[in-house]
């Protein structure tokens, strides 16, 4: 009864709609890419270079005759690759971390919560960009640098929320009494304390994942993400610029692919927190 209930406040809460609807395209343009190609994206065909959509070319050609619809499909792959490890990272590290400060506070470790806090801002200080740029300059550049790069820029960000949320979940009666009858702190994280923060803790992936999409973006721009000849919406973006006046629709394309999905992750955020929130749910 309360799935059906949460279902049909869903579907009358157009930022949900609308964020799901475009989160839905983005995963159906990576599971096609996966299915069918209309050109292998990285094929080159120099007489056919910047030519406008036609039917054999749906969206045109690049400045390297490469079908830009095929590009555009398989980044939508990278997009999602780097947003769900990248977040995952983030989520699984993030949350123990921040159940480990909680639970700390509460069974009289208080220095434990100190320290796990501590480095959490330490690894705060240094955004996806710098970290990227410090793997790159020891590694090189690549995909799995930029992976890294954002899943330790997210461990941060839901530690805080999980630690926030956590503390007020063990200032509560239920947690007083299953501490009374002898449950240890591992057994009241698991049982009591995690199914009490999934709303946020799932409010925030939505989100981070929008914010690892915009990430990889900007590294695969500077040249240090997704590297040729995997196609990734950045690096097309970079490859457009000396074309703006020939072909503006180079970066029209990958500009737009980014937006809708960006846009459409914070907005199915929103709504979540929206549907999730109880105080909210009442007055609906």
């Amino acid at each position: 009864m309360r799935s059906s209930t949460l279902a049909a406040r869903a579907w009358r809460h157009p930022s949900f709609v609308i964020g799901a609807l475009l989160t839905a395209l983005l995963a159906g343009a990576a599971l096609l890419s996966l299915l069918w190609q209309p050109y292998p994206p990285a094929e080159i065909d120099i007489p056919a270079k910047l030519q406008p959509p036609t039917l054999a070319h749906w969206l045109g050609t690049d400045m390297l005759g490469r079908d830009l619809f095929s590009q555009l499909l398989v980044g939508a792959q990278n997009s999602i690759v780097v947003g769900v490890i990248a977040v995952g990272i983030g989520l699984v590290v993030g949350v123990a971390a921040g159940c480990l400060a909680a639970a700390s506070r509460f069974n009289g470790r208080g220095w434990v919560e100190e320290l796990v806090m501590r480095a959490s801002d330490f690894t705060f200080a240094f955004p996806a960009l710098l970290s990227a740029i410090m793997l790159t300059a020891i590694y090189g550049p690549g995909l799995v640098m930029s992976i890294v790069a954002i899943g330790i820029f997210n461990i941060p960000v839901f530690a805080r929320i999980t630690r926030a949320s956590a503390n007020a979940v063990w200032a509560r009666d239920f947690v007083t009494a299953a501490r009374a009858a002898g449950k240890g702190p591992l057994a009241i994280t698991l049982d009591h304390v995690l199914p009490n923060i999934a709303s946020p803790l799932i409010v925030q992936a939505t989100i981070s994942f929008a914010t690892a999409i915009l990430a990889e973006a900007a590294l695969s721009y500077l040249g240090l993400g997704t590297q040729p000849p995997q196609p990734s919406w950045g690096r097309m973006l970079n490859e457009a610029q000396s074309m703006m006046f020939q072909a503006p629709l180079l970066a029209v394309y990958p500009g737009l692919a980014i937006m809708l999905s960006v846009l459409g992750l914070n907005l199915m955020g929103d709504g979540l927190r929206d549907l999730m929130d109880p105080k909210l749910a009442r007055q609906r």
